[in-house]
């Protein structure tokens, strides 16, 4: 599918179809998204024991987010279909950014007793990240060292974001995408007429 250019004719809306076709394609695309990052969740080596590996993870995670997220609203603008695009967006996004806190918290668990109020692995990890992000907090798992209740208030604040400030903004991303698109194409002005020539006498 190719997004129309800028001043062409609008694309026509799809039919019921069609719109089935895009909803099911974007229902396997995010299911396999989540298999995959949790999948590479599990599967992956987190070795590192000590916090500086953790909190280095967690930075350089989260700019790889930011730069996904800002790649993501750009085709979503771009895309002929915005809300099945967005769709996919948000199906990559939110299980990224939880396993990266998950994966944070887990090398953090193994640095020795007392960071967590129980050992943890990464089921657990995982666990304690959604409860916080659904903000649940059943009270099973807390924090229990200064340094991850810290990370935790930085999910915390991030989960505002990501929850208020991204959400919003791709829908938003959808409904410019779906007046870009809708727009009627742009007519060139007509040219001036030439000025009447005058005979000197």
């Amino acid at each position: 599918m190719t997004t129309p250019e800028v001043g062409g004719e609008p694309p026509a809306p799809p039919d019921p179809a069609t719109r089935r076709r895009l909803a099911r394609h974007a229902v396997r695309r995010a299911a396999l998204n989540i298999t995959v990052l949790v999948t590479l969740y599990y599967v992956l080596p987190l070795r590192g024991a000590w916090d500086l590996a953790a909190i280095l993870l967690l930075v350089v995670g989260l700019l790889a987010f930011a730069v996904l997220a800002g790649w993501q609203l750009r085709s979503i603008l771009r895309s002929r279909y915005p809300a099945v695009r967005a769709i996919e967006a948000l199906a990559l996004s939110i299980p990224l950014f939880l396993i990266l806190f998950a994966s944070t918290y887990f090398l953090l668990s193994r640095t020795g007793t007392g960071v967590f109020t129980e050992p943890m692995n990464r089921t657990d990890a995982l666990y304690f990240t959604v409860t916080v992000f659904a903000t649940v907090g059943f009270g099973d798992i807390a924090p229990h060292s200064q340094s991850v209740r810290i990370i935790t208030m930085v999910q915390m604040l991030a989960d505002l974001l990501v929850l208020g400030l991204l959400i919003r903004t791709v829908f938003s991303a959808i409904e410019q995408g779906r007046r870009r698109q809708t727009a009627p194409p742009q007519t060139p002005a007509p040219a001036p007429a030439p000025a009447p020539e005058t005979r000197q006498p």
